[in-house]
């Protein structure tokens, strides 16, 4: 990328700061934390009032999980083509209605309507052009800008488990609803308005791209959406982050229930939520970090490693606040750092230019991940009568994973 060619180009550095980007991916995805990530804490509340089983409630977060993931892949083309902004503006009204209607629910086709439809759309939309805009501005530090991007997601979720449980033993899981939707919508739409793209040929000052590789073409173009979508490479990368979004959100969606079921209190339970929550939150800067000195490929099959290990001992640590903390304070760093390390590798592979079309195809995976873990945890729940079945299950999930992460090798460089 080549240094600032115009006046105009020079001098976005002072009216639009490269920090800035930054900030309003971190409230975006905030939002979008505090849509997803705190889930589990109305199983017991909409248990208690409609009888529901674990499955049925589960179904909401599944199919919410499922139609975010589905739909960052259309938003991701519609930014690349016509800009971040309307899309997280449009994305961010959408969300907070569905979420609002929430409160108002009566029955489980309500719910799954309002939340899992609607909200889960709006959140999709809003997710995507944050991550794939940051690390434009951010040539020299692409692995930690999209961690920064997106480290509200854990933010969100730390923010929104106690939150909710405060709201819910106070006032009634409804007015979670009702005061949070309308907080969110207006977060999305605030980040939407201020977000745009750099200008072509922007760099930041002193900026010199990384020498080509020995061997590779002198000039090299990136992949089109098209190219990228027919490597094996990229369907390999689907494959894992298949997997490992299956554990972690199957462990999202029935943490606080399984913690409520050993004998913790709620706000214990929320304690362990927002452990995830946490180490999901700093683990996104903090993973693009080493990425960025050390590389992906390494770092990324240890996490998964950890992950398939640590799975196995979350139904032991249930009735221990401790010992379900740490467990899910591991998990969350794991899982959290896929959304670091899964975006700078398919910068890594394929360029930037169609990053916003790559990345959403690519993040479908999580989606349907989100529909399958989650209930595929419930239905198990309900028939074993306890979670280690489902934890076991989700472990060798991740054991595919670190597999697929071992052995695949970066795409050749295109000539241009």
């Amino acid at each position: 990328m080549s240094q600032p060619t115009t006046a105009a180009q020079a001098a976005v550095a002072t009216t639009f700061p490269r920090w800035v980007p930054l900030l309003l991916g971190l409230l975006s995805s905030t939002t979008c934390g505090m849509l997803l990530y705190a889930w589990s804490v109305f199983i017991k509340p909409l248990n208690a009032e409609f009888g529901w089983t674990r499955a049925e409630i589960a179904m909401a977060f599944a199919i919410c999980c499922l139609v975010f993931g589905l739909v960052t892949f259309p938003a991701g083309r519609l930014s690349d083509k016509y800009g971040p902004k309307l899309v997280v503006c449009g994305g961010g009204l959408i969300l907070g209605i569905g979420f609002v209607l929430s409160g108002f629910i009566t029955s489980k086709f309500q719910l799954y309507v309002t939340y899992g439809l609607i909200a889960g759309f709006g959140g999709g939309v809003i997710y995507l052009p944050p991550i794939a805009t940051a690390p434009k501005w951010w040539p020299d530090r692409r692995a930690l800008a999209t961690g920064f991007a997106v480290v509200g997601l854990g933010l969100g979720s730390f923010i929104m488990g106690p939150l909710a449980t405060y709201i819910i033993a106070n006032y009634g899981w409804r007015s979670v609803f009702w005061w949070c939707g309308i907080a969110m919508g207006l977060m999305a739409i605030i980040a939407g308005s201020l977000l745009k793209v750099p200008p072509k040929g922007w760099a930041p000052a002193g900026y010199k791209p990384p020498a080509a590789p020995a061997g590779a073409p002198k000039v090299t173009r990136d992949y089109t959406h098209e190219e990228a979508r027919s490597t094996p490479q990229f369907w390999l990368q689907y494959l894992a982050y298949f997997c490992g979004s299956f554990a972690g959100l199957m462990v999202i969606g029935h943490l606080a229930g399984h913690g409520r079921d050993r004998g913790l209190s709620p706000m214990e339970a929320a304690t362990a939520v927002s452990a995830l929550a946490f180490a999901n939150a700093a683990t996104r800067i903090l993973s693009g970090w080493f990425v960025d000195k050390i590389g992906i490929k390494v770092y990324f099959a240890c996490l998964f490693a950890l992950q398939t290990a640590v799975m196995l001992l979350l139904s032991p640590a249930g009735s221990s606040v401790l010992m379900l903390g740490l467990c899910s304070a591991l998990i969350g760093w794991n899982y959290g750092a896929m959304f670091t390390l899964f975006p700078a590798t398919c910068l890594q592979y394929f360029g930037p230019t169609a990053q916003g079309s790559n990345y959403g195809l690519l993040f479908t995976a999580w989606g349907f991940a989100g529909f399958a873990g989650p209930w595929v945890g419930g239905w198990l729940k309900d028939v074993s009568g306890a979670y280690y079945i489902p934890f076991i299950v989700g472990s060798a999930v991740v054991a595919v994973a670190v597999l697929v992460i071992a052995f695949t090798k970066p795409p050749a460089k295109i000539s241009a």
